[in-house]
């Protein structure tokens, strides 16, 4: 009688658990619908961001080139790579490529407007930026060292498929039984291109290690700090981090710009009346321009780089603003929709810098993320991203190429970018001629 007893009573609290379960299920953050077995696999193929701006779905749209058990362990000072300090020391390498992209527009511009393909520019600004403080080589333009050539052809090819397949929604990453197959052939495309990707790092680390001169590049410094790993999952990482976000930024600003010229000209005249006429802008002047910030700023609040966050995974069940979150979900954070969002921001989808004029709006962006892990790397592109764009107006006259409005469509990608590469009208000003030759 006894044992029937305790079987009733576990079936009875069995079943209360069960029920409490379901009740907290129930709770869960709001998104789309599932479908019987395959969930919202359907909806992968979407752009996430913007399929539904009150809506999270809870599949992730990204996976690592590297295996997940890889692990790197660092020291503090690892911080002095990014530091402001550290950034400084590259102001030169951004200067020189920002006066190479002027000399490029203002080739065919200096006495009348020409029309010009200015995305490629920009890919190409990033990319030498980003490589000549990394490693000290330009791999990108038309004044790449003939003696990187081939090395520059293979980085340049590589980059952009490793690209391609970061965008792919990889089916198998949500239904583990289908890496089996790889019917899209991804797993074995991936193996390749990180094997291609890491020959060239390994070659660059090693000219880092034998060569004195480049101490003061980043691989240089990380050499040093670096207890464990041979550093290209930092540079990898530092490298993707960096390029789409500050190449979008620009192109997207410059969009803006062009989209609202009554903006342009305040921001013309701000630096004109700040920096004047008779000398290029340089980096001590950026925080005599409050307006270039705003207008960055607002350019990053509509068109964040990563308009979703990178995903996390609960370790436990947790509550988050009365929503039930089970143990394990891939929790992913809609930073488009939340930047985006009526009940936060006044007159959402317009394009107004002034509205950083009110103090602590600047604290509501997700763009770079928030916390303890938010992108290390904001302070550098913040910085590039200015400089370049302050330079930019001031050293041109700006036009839309018709009277037409831009078309703002957004790329379906894992970062942020125009679908209709971006091209515009611009005519070079007498300042221009104060940028010696290349």
């Amino acid at each position: 009688m006894s044992g029937l007893l305790l079987v009733v009573v576990v079936i009875v609290l069995g079943l209360k658990w069960v029920v409490l379960r379901s009740r907290k299920l129930r709770k869960l953050p709001p998104g789309p619908s599932p479908l019987p077995i395959i969930g919202n696999l359907n909806l992968i193929e979407q752009p996430i961001h913007s399929a539904s701006p009150n809506t999270t779905l809870p599949w992730p749209t990204a996976y690592p080139l590297y295996p997940e058990n890889t692990s790197s362990t660092i020291t503090p000072p690892l911080v002095p790579v990014l530091s402001t300090h550290r950034i400084h020391s590259f102001s030169g390498i951004r200067c020189d490529e920002t006066k190479r992209l002027i000399h490029r527009l203002a080739h065919n511009s200096r006495h009348h407007f020409a029309r010009m393909e200015i995305t490629s520019m920009f890919n190409d600004l990033t990319y030498n930026n980003i490589m000549r403080m990394i490693s000290g080589k330009r791999f990108y333009g038309e004044e790449t060292d003939m003696s990187n050539i081939e090395e520059a052809r293979e980085f340049r090819e590589t980059v952009s498929e490793m690209l391609q397949l970061m965008g792919l929604a990889n089916k198998g990453d949500h239904l583990p039984f289908l890496r089996w197959f790889d019917f899209q052939n991804v797993e074995k495309r991936l193996k390749n291109i990180s094997n291609r990707y890491d020959t060239i790092l390994n070659k660059i680390i090693h000219e880092n290690r034998t060569n004195k001169d480049t101490d003061n590049s980043m691989i240089g410094h990380l050499l040093k700090l670096l207890i464990k790993s041979d550093g290209r999952l930092i540079v990898r990482a530092m490298l993707f981090g960096g390029i789409d976000s500050s190449t979008g930024t620009l192109e997207w600003s410059l969009s803006n710009l062009l989209n609202h010229p009554e903006v342009l000209k305040k921001l013309r005249d701000e630096i004109d009346t700040q920096v004047g006429e008779d000398r290029l802008l340089n980096e001590s002047d950026l925080p005599k321009l409050p307006y270039l910030r705003k207008v960055i700023l607002e350019t990053l609040r509509l068109y964040p780089p990563a308009p979703v966050l990178i995903p996390h995974v609960s370790s436990e069940d947790i509550t988050i603003e009365g929503f039930n979150v089970p143990r394990d979900t891939v929790v992913i954070i809609n930073g488009w929709a939340m930047q985006r969002d009526p009940q936060v921001w006044t007159d959402a989808t317009s394009f107004k810098p002034e509205r950083f004029d009110v103090e602590g709006e600047e604290k509501k962006l997700v763009a770079f993320g928030m916390g303890r892990r938010a992108c290390p790397g904001e302070p550098m592109a913040m910085q590039s991203v200015s400089f370049t764009l302050g330079l930019l107006i001031q050293c041109f006259d700006w036009k839309r190429v018709s009277e037409e409005k831009l078309d703002m469509t957004e790329n379906n990608w894992i970062t942020l970018s125009r679908l209709i590469p971006l091209e515009a009208m611009c005519k070079a000003r007498p300042l221009v001629d104060k940028i010696g030759s290349y």
